[in-house]
């Protein structure tokens, strides 16, 4: 009786987990697919898009059922205008870019983070012959950075404010990344703020020294970039951007493998792609991290030292931009 009550018990459990099976399937099977079978995203730096750049090249987006088209970005692009002139549907850009456009009026919904700081990831640097050496010796010091009201000025600026200087005394001079070292040789700027791959690749070709980590104090392990949608696009294509979150994440998981990363990262930059590295930069570039999923918490240091430092005239709430089930 035991042994045929048991046997009766154990049938009961395998018809209802294959019950469980049919349904599960069946529910997956019944899902409503995504809006759009490809997405346009729209990428910038090597570094910071590496994880994104490596899953594309090796299918992981096409297995999970969504093709994504990478949008090379020049230098010379505007992130926020190439989406909101629909050339692209998610856009790679930093958090200063993100919340500036927010602040002007374009709304936007954050997919996801792409890259932290690191130490030395983003940093002011020097030539070897310069005077420079002390980051509170010059009272107003002239700084090269990309953009005026960018990420560069705010960290450059906090990390000068907390050695001593008046962050209203700073000049900063606009020059592209590919013109300051030039910019440090012919003095015309006295310090440079440079994110990797520029950093290394100044250090192995000029002997460029870092001044200042600008991933330090107040902006340590700082949100240096991530992926954003309007948030029109948004509400139309809700089933494609929680795929391409959801893809996204298992993309950044492969960001904790750095010897992997180092090793793709020769051929993860597209034809004109921004900070392309080579074998020896590879495996010399300061890394931060790929973060899975957007923390609002840790984005809202952005807006909040951007409110203080005068980018942002209101504070700006983070947590409105983010998809409720992205919070972590």
């Amino acid at each position: 009786m035991r042994t045929h009550a048991r046997v009766l018990f154990v049938l009961a459990v395998v018809m209802t987990l294959g019950a469980c099976s049919i349904f599960t399937e069946s529910a997956e099977r019944g899902a409503p697919p995504p809006e759009r079978q490809t997405l346009r995203v729209g990428v910038g730096n090597v570094v910071e898009t590496a994880p994104l750049r490596l899953a594309v090249a090796d299918g992981l987006f096409r297995r999970g059922g969504l093709r994504v088209e990478l949008v090379e970005l020049a230098p010379e692009d505007e992130p926020m205008a190439q989406l909101t002139e629909a050339e692209v549907d998610v856009v790679f850009a930093d958090g200063v870019e993100l919340f500036s456009a927010v602040a002007d009026g374009t709304p936007l919904r954050i997919q996801g983070e792409a890259h932290v700081a690191g130490t030395d990831s983003m940093a002011l640097v020097t030539l070897p012959d310069s005077a420079y050496t002390d980051l509170g010796a010059l009272d107003a010091p002239r700084i090269a950075v990309p953009d005026r009201r960018g990420l560069g000025s705010l960290t450059a600026r906090s990390v000068l404010r907390a050695a001593g200087v008046d962050p209203q005394a700073i000049d900063f001079v606009v020059v592209p990344f590919d013109g300051m070292v030039t910019a440090l040789r012919e003095q015309r700027v006295d310090a440079a703020w440079l994110t990797e791959p520029h950093i290394t690749r100044a250090q192995k070709d000029h002997g460029a020294t870092v001044l200042a980590d600008c991933a330090h104090g107040a902006t340590e392990d700082f949100p240096m970039s991530a992926y954003a949608a309007t948030t029109d696009f948004a509400s139309r294509n809700p089933r494609t951007l929680d795929l391409f979150r959801e893809l996204l994440a298992r993309a950044q998981q492969r960001g904790t493998d750095t010897g992997a990363l180092r090793r793709g990262l020769p051929g993860a930059g597209g034809a004109g792609s921004v900070g392309s590295v080579d074998d020896v930069t590879a495996s010399l570039v300061s890394l931060g991290t790929y973060p899975q999923a957007a923390n609002p918490e840790r984005l809202q240091r952005v807006a909040d030292l951007m409110h203080g430092s005068g980018l942002l005239s209101q504070r700006l709430d983070v947590t409105s931009l983010v998809p409720e089930r992205e919070i972590s």
